[in-house]
């Protein structure tokens, strides 16, 4: 596939009707409801999203009076790109602008193998963990699974990225506690993954969550979901609850029980993470209660070091306590550190507030 072109920059216009987020069968009932054969929303399906046509005008396979009639009536519906902050590591943070005026971020992660891209799931966030930048806006409002696929075509155009000639991770751990918004996020999924369009695995697709049991029950159920990662982030309940004060809703003797009765497929483990604070959850002890917190899960731990911000009261713990505190949990299961990625931009975990 030719390399993408890069979208124009700038808040897109508002006129009509988004299409991007519309699976095949929603755009067949468009196509139908026009008097048009099916085989034409399999032409438009594979401009949107294998081609990642932002201009509904230049998808090929089309006759040039349904291009424009088409453009007429609806539009790609990407969200527009107000600013981009780019880190010396490669990094760069974007601050989108929806249709209504609000704005979330996504970042772009190159790495030697593969690139990632880190995605919002909603305007804002509502759980309030105490270490995160972005709990500070509290919520605004849901995406719909068209801005979050939206955010992927987007980066894809201005990065030139095309997951069948170099892998390409999505993490839904932008803004946003994705399983507050399960619909859009499966939906998003099922587009994602979709061969005859995007076409990324499932197995590079995960979703974040600080803990909504029912909801990992539900997504547990689905037959096409991403891999699924949890927010522990405390060695005790007490611990827990000042963190992350969605525990005092949701257990956590009650979330490790749903995470070992989750049905993983069999190339799948579980995958926690961890946010190390100095002085507060960093301890050998507290790495040793981890241990005995996850025994009998199939899983990794992925630790994270605090990403600083303004009006964040914690600190980055030193490199070695971080490495004392693998080393204990690699004793029982897989452990890596995740390196901090755009940490001058703002772009890293827990760092994103739309900040300038």
């Amino acid at each position: 596939m030719a390399c993408r072109q890069p979208l124009p920059w700038g808040r897109m216009e508002k006129v009509s009707q988004a299409l991007v987020g519309n699976e095949l069968s929603d755009l067949t009932e468009i196509m139908r409801e026009r008097g048009l054969p099916p085989y034409r929303a399999s032409q438009l399906y594979h401009g949107l999203y294998r081609l990642g046509l932002a201009d509904l005008e230049r998808i090929p396979s089309l006759p040039s009076n349904l291009r424009a009639g088409l453009a007429q009536e609806f539009k790609a519906g990407l969200p527009g790109v107000e600013q981009r902050f780019a880190s010396v590591d490669g990094t760069v943070r974007y601050l989108l602008g929806l249709d209504d005026g609000k704005t979330i971020e996504a970042v772009f992660i190159p790495e030697e193998q593969r690139d990632t891209l880190c995605i919002s799931t909603q305007v804002g966030c509502p759980v309030d963990c105490k270490f995160c930048l972005t709990a500070l806006l509290g919520l605004e409002r849901n995406l719909t699974a068209g801005e979050i696929v939206g955010q992927v075509l987007q980066l894809f155009g201005q990065h030139c990225l095309d997951p069948r000639q170099r892998p390409v991770n999505i993490v839904m751990m932008g803004m946003g506690e994705p399983l507050l918004n399960l619909p859009a996020v499966l939906k998003a999924t099922r587009l994602l993954a979709d061969e005859r369009g995007i076409g990324i695995s499932l197995r590079r697709i995960t979703v974040s969550t600080s803990g909504i049991i029912p909801k990992i029950e539900e997504m547990g159920r689905e037959p096409q979901r991403p891999r699924l990662a949890v927010s522990l982030n405390a060695s005790t309940e007490e611990m827990r609850r000042e963190l992350m004060p969605i525990t005092r809703k949701y257990h956590l003797e009650e979330l490790l029980e749903t995470c070992r009765r989750y049905p993983l497929r069999p190339w799948e483990r579980l995958s926690f993470e961890y946010v190390l604070l100095k002085g507060v959850n960093d301890s050998d002890d507290d790495a040793r209660r981890v241990v005995r917190l996850l025994a009998n899960i199939n899983c990794k731990v992925n630790l994270i070091a605090f990403n600083p911000g303004p009006e964040m009261p914690f600190e980055t713990p030193a490199p070695e306590r971080v490495l004392s505190f693998q080393r204990i949990l690699r004793r029982t299961f897989p452990c890596f550190v995740r390196k901090p990625r755009g940490r001058e931009i703002y772009a890293a975990c827990g760092q994103l507030k739309r900040a300038g």
